[in-house]
């Protein structure tokens, strides 16, 4: 089977959300077909990410600092941004084409014979396909350590079905709640599901509620709690105050960085991260304290290196995460461009925060225009209140996506926003951002942010390399 058509039977299993929760949440599915494919979940070690916001960053600091090491590193993330491949990465790579297509071949063919003979009830879901697909690609490939996020929630997350080295516990906020649960209690619940008994976890102090539920849950678990808040600066940093970044979201000479000196392991470092924002701190945190907690574990490659308090350094210097306050700087034709993902209300407090910071002067006096699509399922009318106030121009748009709402759900949503704020209407990306770009004009700045979707779709078309 070809790429092409391995890509297409992926996207025709449709979106994970939009199968029923009783299809989704069913580890003893995903058991059945990793038992049918000889079990390659046990044949790497692994950290696995649970969160709500941050999870992302957070693990790919982390395989980020243990590929500085010297550790032949495995990452695993959800979603992507512009091409599938990007959820499976070794080493910083993302999977090659021909060893997806065959991957999916091995896979499917596996479940479907589960299927015919009655094992599994149905075919598995896009979700439970694609992290099969990259347990067994890892399996393969012998890495020194993975690092998993979880898709949603953690209980009954397709991925946590592994045993971890460590778990982490990003921040909690309320998000997917007709999945997870109408309360912060109530999903903290379902992250805290990746504690093992006998485990590590590490952890920052949350939301009280959460705070209790994770609490409980490593008593219960006898798990060993690791406290990041030792990595946490006790004031903001600063940063350099000019931005400037590339088409490669490398974030070279003269990017907005969070910097400041942190004691690691006994050695003092700067940390030097092309993510920014205060609620970065939090997530670099976690991935420093994760970091030496597998050192303390003896993680290491006898051939190529340890993690060191250097590794730490350059690793968290060398992070890619593309997406996440990435510049695209404004050049003679075009206007600045600012890429985010702020697809729910925790997201887009710390969007405001990290603009306020990046850009001190008033963000309407700079001709700030906003392209913004969400999925309907989402907490709109709070995001919308949260970040339409901060521009002069609001292009609201539909990403291409069952799940995206259109324009005019998005504005009816906004509210009394809608009848204070500049905002207009475009059928999809790329009319939202030619719109944009009229508007904004060369000076100006265009933030795109909302939905993950919205954000790739508006890297692919300006040629933005991940």
């Amino acid at each position: 089977m070809s790429y092409g058509a391995a890509v297409e039977q992926m996207y025709a299993l449709g979106h994970e959300l939009a199968q029923t929760p009783a299809r989704k949440f069913d580890l003893a599915h995903m058991r059945v077909l990793l038992t049918a494919l000889k079990n390659p979940e046990a044949r790497f070690p692994a950290v696995l990410v649970a969160g709500t916001n941050g999870k992302g960053s957070t693990a790919a600091t982390l395989a980020s600092i243990l590929k500085a090491s010297g550790l032949k590193t495995g990452l695993y993330t959800s979603p992507h941004l512009i091409q599938i491949n990007e959820r499976i990465r070794l080493n910083g790579q993302a999977i090659g084409d021909d060893d997806f297509a065959m991957l999916h071949g091995v896979v499917d063919q596996t479940a479907e014979r589960l299927v015919r003979d009655g094992h599994l009830p149905w075919h598995p879901s896009f979700f439970e396909m694609l992290t099969a697909m990259a347990f067994e690609y890892f399996a393969r490939n012998r890495p020194d350590m993975v690092v998993l996020e979880v898709g949603m929630g953690g209980r009954l997350d397709a991925t946590n079905v592994v045993n971890p080295s460590l778990s982490i516990i990003t921040d909690i906020a309320l998000d997917h709640q007709k999945y997870l649960g109408e309360t912060i209690g109530e999903i903290a619940r379902e992250k805290a599901g990746i504690i093992r008994p006998g485990g590590v976890v590490v952890t920052l102090p949350q939301l009280p509620e959460a705070n209790d539920v994770i609490g409980n849950a490593i008593l219960d678990a006898d798990a060993r709690a690791v406290n990041a808040v030792p990595y946490v600066p006790p004031v903001s940093p600063g940063s350099v105050s000019s931005l400037s970044s590339d088409v490669d979201g490398g974030g070279g000479k003269g990017s907005i960085r969070n910097r400041y000196p942190l004691e690691v392991m006994g050695t003092r470092i700067m940390v030097d991260s092309p993510l920014v924002g205060r609620h970065q701190l939090r997530n670099l945190a976690l991935a420093i304290a994760a970091a030496e907690e597998l050192h303390n574990q003896q993680l290491h490659n006898k051939e190529l290196g340890q993690i060191t308090p250097a590794t730490i350094e350059q690793g968290i210097r060398d992070t890619k995460w593309p997406g996440r306050f990435q510049v695209l700087s404004r050049t003679t034709n075009n206007p600045e461009y600012v890429f985010d993902v702020a697809h729910n209300p925790a997201g887009a407090w710390a969007l405001r925060s990290t603009l306020s910071a990046a850009y001190p002067n008033s963000e309407k006096a700079r001709n700030l225009t906003l392209v913004f699509g969400v999925m309907r399922d989402k907490a709109v009318q709070e995001i919308t209140e949260i970040l339409f106030p901060v521009a002069e121009h609001v292009i609201v748009t539909h990403a291409n996506n069952p799940r995206s709402a259109t324009a005019q759900e998005i504005r009816q949503a906004a509210g009394r926003i809608a009848d204070s704020t500049n905002i207009e209407e475009a059928i999809d990306v790329v009319s939202a951002m030619a719109r944009a770009g009229e508007i904004a004009g060369i000076g100006g700045i265009i933030v795109v942010t909302g939905s993950i979707y919205i954000v790739g779709e508006a890297m692919r078309m300006l040629g933005v390399r991940i």
